[in-house]
């Protein structure tokens, strides 16, 4: 029914985020950085086993593999995170996404559990005057978005809820999608909140902003197939407020397996405040992070995420972010050899 995730190549790899619906240009763009693999994303309405399937067979003409697929419509999802009405509608739906992925061959796909989305500050510059994501928690302007919808303060959802509601509504969600990602083969990687601040609009932050939440989460779910989306740029927001820094995390989750993808980013300083910067601009030496990974025997993909506005193209940073990763990726291999 599905590919195991196991047979994906061994060792460190660098995923282009792209569109699922590339021109000739975007996949020759992807193939001249010598890039493998490629992670997309789409919308419930595409979200069946015949539309993923397409996918990867549109890839693989191409020479690309497709390593992960992201539905946006269950992913953040305020119902599930918060026990709203159609909460259970929406882990059916989540269900459906894994057997759809496992029949299609898709290993991987990457789940968020943020009620509020994701939260930033006015947008403002970094080198060179890029433009880049920022954000302040004293800002009075700072809200969170999500694909069709916006969080505000003081409330996202009009009351506030306890760390004990969100670790329970976590609880049913994850023991009722444990079962099917083993029979589908898929593994999912849940992502730090963004930013790991302990609550935003009411709603905690409790399980994904620290250290200690995710050891308990992943004791819970008690899966092979349940682990870490590790994105270290979120892992840097939070800096000290995460319990453990970014190489003690990939050492510890890199060694029992639980590291399926990582998000490759660094920033200007920890919160309260911070700008998101080029990889070799920020608070961050981003070798050592590589080398913690190659250290660990990670064998999931490694993507640029976030990154700033580069010579008004955004082609033009992801190029250079993906050129300064695969040269941290030789450097760290070579360190091993």
């Amino acid at each position: 029914m599905s590919t195991n995730p196991s047979s994906v190549e061994p060792g460190l790899k660098i995923a282009a985020q792209v569109t699922p619906e590339p021109t000739d240009k975007d996949l020759a763009f992807i193939r001249q950085m010598g890039v493998d693999y490629v992670v997309l994303w789409t919308d419930g309405a595409h979200a069946s086993y015949e539309y993923y399937a397409s996918r990867r067979e549109l890839f693989r003409e191409a020479g690309l593999t497709v390593y992960g697929f992201g539905n946006r419509d269950v992913h953040n999802n305020d119902a599930i995170v918060l026990n709203l009405p159609g909460r259970d509608a929406r882990i059916e739906q989540y269900k459906d996404h894994i057997l759809n992925l496992g029949q299609a061959g898709i290993p991987y796909t990457t789940y968020a559990h943020m009620a509020n989305g994701i939260w930033s500050s006015e947008p403002e510059t970094t080198r060179g005057g890029a433009r880049a994501r920022a954000f302040n928690v004293d800002s009075a302007t700072a809200v969170g978005f999500w694909p069709g919808h916006e969080y505000h303060r003081p409330l996202s959802h009009d009351r506030r809820y306890t760390e004990d509601e969100i670790w329970a509504n976590f609880e049913t969600f994850i023991r009722q999608v444990v079962p099917v990602a083993e029979e589908a083969g898929v593994k999912i990687g849940i992502h730090p909140d963004d930013p790991p601040v302990p609550e935003l609009g009411g709603v905690p932050r409790c399980i994904f902003s620290t250290f200690d939440g995710y050891r308990r989460a992943m004791e819970i779910a008690d899966s092979p197939n349940v682990g870490l989306c590790l994105c270290v740029g979120c892992w840097l927001e939070g800096g000290e407020m995460m319990g453990r820094d970014v190489i003690e995390t990939i050492r510890y989750f890199g060694k029992q397996r639980k590291l399926f993808k990582i998000h490759f980013r660094n920033v200007s300083q920890p919160l309260p405040y911070f700008v998101e910067t080029f990889l070799d601009d920020g608070y961050m030496d981003m070798y050592s992070v590589m080398r913690a990974l190659r250290e660990v025997d990670f064998d999931g993909v490694i993507i640029a995420d976030h990154i700033p506005l580069m010579g008004g193209d955004p082609r033009v940073g992801t190029a250079f972010s993906i050129g300064y990763m695969k040269a941290l990726i030789e450097r760290a291999n070579a360190e091993f050899a």
